[in-house]
């Protein structure tokens, strides 16, 4: 049997061998966080001094930002821990409870902040400030973020490319968060920017404060919809998520496909950490099949398995039909 050429169903599961890379992950994270650092600081004495909310609200999101990149570090490092007795599949699932952790942190501090100084300025007006050093903020702070994008944006295609997908759906499918986090904020923190300046300009031009509150509104709805979105994701791979009906059909017909099995009437795939996948399923086997044969057998769909999926880390086979007779005895009304 051929190995499967990758599709979009193979981001998911086919991430260990040759693919996106912890080190590559974790130098995407680094370059954000250290960028982040910088402009939040920046953003910050440009707020300050030009009394925009709408900057003051993109030096919350930096520094919220920061918080991420160091919260999404820790999720890496946390995750790539060997397995031990207490945690025998390994602690991958662990790198989702961090990178939702990140999220609450975009959510209450960067959108919470955001909203807050943005109504506060509609109610109750601002004095205007000089807006050259915030202009100046903004447009090194585009650069450097720029910079950390385009890092995020090259390590995604390039993994979309090994698996033969595109950058959308691969960071649609992909397991691996923190570059999917560094993409969405770098991307949101482009955008707040722009609206940033915008609503600067337009305080500028007409005098009214409005504007620069509402650019600060806009910035914290963008955060809270990335927030949002990234949440999910974890939240769905945190709790166990399978991998999609097509590449679970594929693995069922490598084991269906092995000599003496009959049919595989149940097969389960759970994610345990990025790029890694186990595998589940009863094995109905030949009535021939003696002892040995289901032992090679077994030993075979491991083998498979692991060598033509490079996500798979373990295959659990029980030979049984699973017509669920024990589920039926066991729930039986007394």
């Amino acid at each position: 049997m051929s190995e499967p050429v990758p599709t979009r169903e193979h981001v998911r599961a086919k991430q260990g061998a040759g693919g996106e890379t912890g080190g590559e992950s974790t130098g995407t994270v680094v370059v954000a966080g250290l960028a982040n650092l910088g402009i939040a600081v920046a953003k910050l004495v440009g707020g300050l001094v030009s009394h925009s909310s709408a900057m003051l609200s993109e030096a919350a999101h930096s520094l919220a930002d920061t918080i991420t990149e160091v919260l999404l570090f820790v999720a890496l490092k946390r995750g790539d821990k060997a397995p031990d007795a207490r945690h025998p599949v390994g602690y991958g699932r662990e790198t989702y409870f961090w990178a939702l952790l990140a999220c609450l942190a975009t959510f209450t501090l960067g959108a919470g902040f955001s909203f807050y100084q943005g109504i506060e300025t509609i109610l109750e007006g601002e004095e205007q400030g000089s807006p050259l050093i915030a202009y100046v903020v903004l447009a090194v702070s585009f650069v450097l973020e720029g910079a950390s994008w385009l890092k995020a944006v090259r390590q995604v295609r390039g993994a979309a490319r090994t698996w033969g997908t595109t950058p959308r759906r691969y960071l649609a499918e992909t397991t691996d968060t923190t570059v999917k986090a560094v993409t969405f904020e770098d991307s949101a923190a482009l955008v707040g920017l722009v609206l940033a300046a915008l609503g600067l300009f337009l305080e500028q031009v007409t005098g009214d404060p409005v504007w620069d509150g509402i650019a600060a509104i806009l910035i914290g709805v963008l955060l809270l919809l990335v927030a949002g979105s990234l949440a999910r994701a974890n939240v769905s791979l945190l709790i166990g998520q399978s991998i999609p009906r097509r590449l679970q059909d594929q693995l069922r017909e490598e084991i269906a496909g092995l000599p003496q099995v009959d049919d595989v009437p149940v097969l389960l795939t759970t994610v345990i950490g990025p790029g890694q996948l186990a595998v589940m399923a009863k094995v109905d086997f030949a009535d021939s099949a003696t002892v040995a044969d289901i032992e090679r057998a077994s030993d075979e769909a491991e083998r498979r398995l692991v060598a033509r999926h490079g996500g798979v880390r373990f295959v659990f086979l029980d030979p049984t039909p699973g017509d669920g007779r024990a589920r039926a005895e066991a729930h039986r009304p007394e």
